[in-house]
C-alpha cells in the first residue's frame, strides 16, 4: 500500500552489478528496491517506504520530512581552497558581476 500523500523523492536507475533497476528514496538512503522493470523498482521502493513510514509512525518514530515539503533560504556556507576563492573573484571582477553571483551561476549549472 503507497502513501496517500507521498511527497518523498524517488528515483529509478540501471544496476550493472545486480542486473536489475534499482528504486531508490533520497530521504531514505538506506532503502532500496530490486526488480526486473523500472515500473517495477519504482513500485517496491514506493510501496517499503510506505511500510516504513507506517511502522515509523507506530512506534512513535520522527519520519523524515518530504524534501520537496522543505523550506530553503537559498544560503549556504561553503569553504574553498583559497586558489579556488581567488580564481572565483577574479572571474566574477572580469565578468563585472558579484562573487555570489558568479559561485551561484556555476552551481545551477
Amino acid at each position: 500500500m503507497a502513501l496517500q500523500n507521498d511527497r518523498y523523492t524517488y528515483r529509478v536507475t540501471w544496476s550493472e552489478d545486480d542486473s536489475e533497476y534499482v528504486g531508490l528514496c533520497a530521504e531514505f538512503p538506506s532503502l532500496s528496491w530490486l526488480a526486473s522493470t523500472p515500473e517495477a523498482a519504482l513500485k517496491g521502493i514506493r510501496k517499503l517506504v510506505a511500510d516504513i513510514v507506517k511502522d515509523m509512525d507506530t512506534n512513535r518514530e520522527t519520519i523524515p520530512e518530504p524534501i520537496a515539503c522543505r523550506h530553503y533560504s537559498g544560503k549556504f556556507m561553503v569553504r574553498v581552497l583559497p586558489d579556488v576563492h581567488r580564481n572565483l573573484a577574479i572571474q566574477a571582477a572580469e565578468s563585472g558581476i558579484s562573487l555570489n553571483r558568479i559561485v551561484s551561476f556555476k552551481l545551477s549549472q
